[in-house]
């Protein structure tokens, strides 16, 4: 682990939080990677920074001081911990890293997570991928027409990435590895839960699947952790496929509208009567059905390129 994501682990991971400890979520380190660049500083260089430092560097108050001092202090009891994990086989990749998820760097910018937990190849995140999103209780309709358009887009040569929850998401991910495909899940519940299961261990050690989680391995589910890793499922993929939304909410209906807004990827849905599905049609998703030959059309597949954010590209290094 090189010294700039050992620095980010110990700022942001929910690991290890003693009393008085409280990690900084994304968009607080967001800021202070900004004020490391401005300053031409990287994460590691807090350790070596005196209380001076943080005012006259990072221009912190005494709060803020203190605060990342007990972050930093907690650098050994951490590292112990991430030990144990990786003995059960979940890594850790962060914003410093070489190997962290691209296609999300490159889409979602300084909004992307600092940390991610994994077990799996991250090699698998260089493909392309489907995404497919939907409701958790599914009718026998929806079942067949996920297995049929998962089935065509991993004859292609697509992945399948998905939210690896109960129904579409499970579905479809476990449909691409019976056609000898490769899946990606995005989790926003318990990654040890999830390798207590004999299926995904083998799938993980044959190379065809591999889990993310910004929450730490043993979280339970999180409804705003399940919100934020949608726009992941779209980051990641250059088309989603919508089989079944509610209309006007739901984490579906939220993660198609926000993809929408931004154009990470292009979406599409299925034209069902669903209500939920003929509004995101009217929305702006392409409609496709049974006849649907599993093909991303190149005019619409192309993600948002406008610069939302100030040195984006900066933060490529942290």
């Amino acid at each position: 682990m090189n010294q700039d994501s050992n620095a980010i682990l110990t700022l942001c991971s929910h690991i290890c939080v003693g009393e008085g400890v409280r990690p900084l979520e994304p968009k607080e380190y967001s800021e202070l990677a900004q004020k490391l660049i401005r300053a031409e500083r990287t994460p590691k260089d807090l350790f070596d920074f005196s209380t001076d430092d943080f005012k006259s560097i990072l221009g912190f108050n005494t709060d803020q001081i203190a605060r990342v001092i007990r972050l930093l202090d907690r650098n050994a009891s951490l590292s112990f911990k991430l030990s144990q994990y990786q003995n059960m086989g979940i890594e850790t990749v962060t914003r410093a890293d070489i190997n962290y998820p691209k296609k999300l760097k490159k889409i979602l910018s300084n909004t992307c997570p600092p940390i991610f937990y994994y077990a799996g190849d991250l090699s698998l995140l260089e493909r392309q991928y489907i995404g497919y999103v939907g409701a958790r209780t599914v009718t026998t309709e929806d079942v067949d027409f996920a297995i049929l358009t998962v089935r065509k887009t991993v004859s292609l040569g697509y992945g399948v990435v998905s939210g690896g929850a109960k129904g579409i998401d499970t579905i479809s991910g476990k449909e691409a590895l019976l056609n000898n495909g490769f899946t990606v899940e995005y989790l926003s519940d318990s990654l040890l839960k999830k390798l207590k299961k004999s299926d995904v261990v083998k799938n993980i050690q044959q190379g065809k699947l591999l889990l993310m989680t910004v929450s730490k391995p043993d979280a339970g589910f999180n409804v705003g952790m399940a919100m934020m890793r949608n726009r992941y499922i779209y980051a990641q993929s250059i088309g989603t496929v919508i089989i079944h939304s509610d209309l006007n909410k739901g984490g579906t209906w939220n993660g198609a509208n926000e993809n929408l807004k931004n154009g990470w990827c292009t979406t599409l849905c299925w034209d069902h009567p669903y209500p939920g599905n003929q509004a995101l049609i009217k929305n702006g998703a392409v409609p496709i059905n049974e006849d649907w030959d599993g093909r991303i059309p190149e005019q619409i597949s192309k993600p948002c390129t406008k610069e939302k954010y100030v040195q984006a590209s900066l933060f490529d290094i942290i």
